[in-house]
């Protein structure tokens, strides 16, 4: 171990509002209260109860849970809405507080010292075009920690041993692990979880037997699971994208709250965040991002922008965009905002600066000098389109929810789809979501998942 539990807790302290301004904290003041209660009491009987614990909801359709060192937990929305009971919850729960207990997120961090990356949509970015985008170096780079199949493992046992303490039935855990791999595949706005928690192979299979350990000296009637409780709670809560932050519609992004538009490039990953808007290439050979700039006018703004990247200015030009004013600037990157870094390749970019509703929205486009006339027009394009959202079927574009329905019968789970009228291409993604089969029989009664809102 390199590191000090007092650089533990400092690393966690400063990743915190970095990790927060990424992703944005989901607002459900019981959700919240529900994860806080628990993992306080999980945490007092963990094997670092001293720690200072924080527990909270990411605003992020991705299936995640992560821990940073100094006893910081997050859940993703996207996880909270593929929980089934209290006791898969608890489970995973134990598995995060586990890998604190254990040092993992710190012993990672100290084998791995960080590499900054640029991630977006699945895919790796320049790290020459880091300070563009703006990342918060260690909340971030924290996302990445992969952790190993023993530090898997290790959790696994840590989150039946600690989710059994506080009552819960650790077998539920197993079958969320089901679920986990069913979902398999990865999605850029966060690591998922399996991408960041290997499975060490059969760990359902393992995950039951430590349960059946666990339960040995107790009454397993008296062990909590809680299905209604907690499917009662999130009830109403945002499944996949939230349209009011922005959304991708035929290569052209909205945001309905903000009230602009503009086009993407096509064939371009986007990744979309409470702090910007980050575009790329397949090739990873360039970056756009768009956000705000500090200043009350353009030119100001325009100041702040050079001054901060040490931007040797080749051309600047008042201009108009759609209506609204803009300055243009084309400009070399001065070499020193590269030392420390390993490529040192020269970087050119185009920046655009735009008054609109009193805010100045910031775009740049960079690429190496060898590779910028390639994607100058993308660029160029992309910026030149930002324009005033009106269409009113944009601007009130509604989410996908989460909705909570009882089955009237004794049926299956494909039949109360069907009756819920979900179309069948939906079928697979909510008998996931519910953790169950289409053709499982589902008893009269029984609370299920169906979509409300857009879908």
């Amino acid at each position: 171990m390199l590191m000090s539990e007092g650089q533990e807790l400092a690393l966690g302290k400063e990743s915190d509002p970095s990790i927060i301004a990424q992703y944005g904290v989901y607002e459900n003041a019981q959700l919240q209260a529900f994860i806080t209660e628990k993992g306080k009491q999980m945490a007092a009987i963990s094997h670092r109860p001293n720690l200072n614990y924080e527990f909270k909801i990411l605003d992020s359709p991705v299936v995640n849970a992560f821990a940073v060192p100094g006893g910081y937990v997050y859940f993703t929305r996207g996880i909270m809405g593929h929980f089934n009971n209290e006791a898969e919850f608890a489970g995973v729960l134990g598995h995060e507080i586990g890998h604190i207990a254990a040092k993992h997120s710190a012993q990672q961090y100290s084998k791995q010292m960080l590499t900054q990356v640029l991630f977006i949509g699945g895919m790796i970015v320049s790290e020459d075009f880091r300070k563009f985008a703006d990342v918060a170096e260690q909340g971030i780079g924290l996302l990445f920690l992969k952790f190993s199949r023993d530090n898997e493992t290790e959790s696994d046992k840590l989150g039946v041993e600690y989710s059994t303490k506080i009552g819960y039935d650790a077998h539920e855990m197993a079958g969320f692990f089901k679920t986990l791999k069913k979902l398999g595949g990865a999605d850029g706005s966060i690591p998922t979880f399996l991408s960041t928690h290997p499975d060490p192979g059969d760990r359902n299979v393992k995950v039951n037997q430590l349960a059946d350990a666990a339960q040995k000296t107790l009454d397993p009637s008296t062990l909590k699971v809680n299905r209604n409780n907690y499917l009662k709670m999130i009830d109403g809560i945002i499944y996949g994208d939230d349209p009011k932050q922005g959304f991708v519609e035929n290569n052209i992004f909205y945001h309905p709250e903000l009230k602009f538009q503009f086009g993407v490039p096509a064939s371009w990953k986007l990744l979309n965040s409470p702090a910007q808007v980050q575009m790329a290439p397949d090739d990873g050979k360039a970056l756009m991002v768009m956000s705000l700039a500090e200043g009350t006018d353009l030119n100001t703004a325009k100041n702040k922008v050079i001054e901060e990247n040490k931007l040797l200015v080749l051309e600047s030009t008042n201009i108009n965009v759609n209506g609204l004013p803009a300055i243009a600037l084309l400009s070399d990157i001065a070499q020193e905002v590269q030392q420390g870094q390993q490529a040192t390749e020269p970087l050119k970019v185009l920046t655009y600066l735009i008054e609109y509703n009193k805010m100045i929205y910031k775009f740049h486009g960079l690429s190496t000098k060898a590779d910028f006339n390639n994607y100058f027009s993308n660029f160029q394009t992309t910026m030149k389109s930002f324009k005033v959202l009106t269409d009113q079927t944009k601007i009130n574009k509604q989410p996908t929810l989460i909705k909570v329905v009882e089955s009237n019968k004794n049926t299956s789970l494909q039949q109360i789809l069907n009756d819920y009228k979900m179309p069948v291409a939906k079928h697979n993604e909510l008998a996931i979501l519910n953790g169950l089969e289409l053709n499982e029989m589902i008893e009269k009664g029984t609370m299920v998942k169906v979509f409300g809102g857009q879908f």
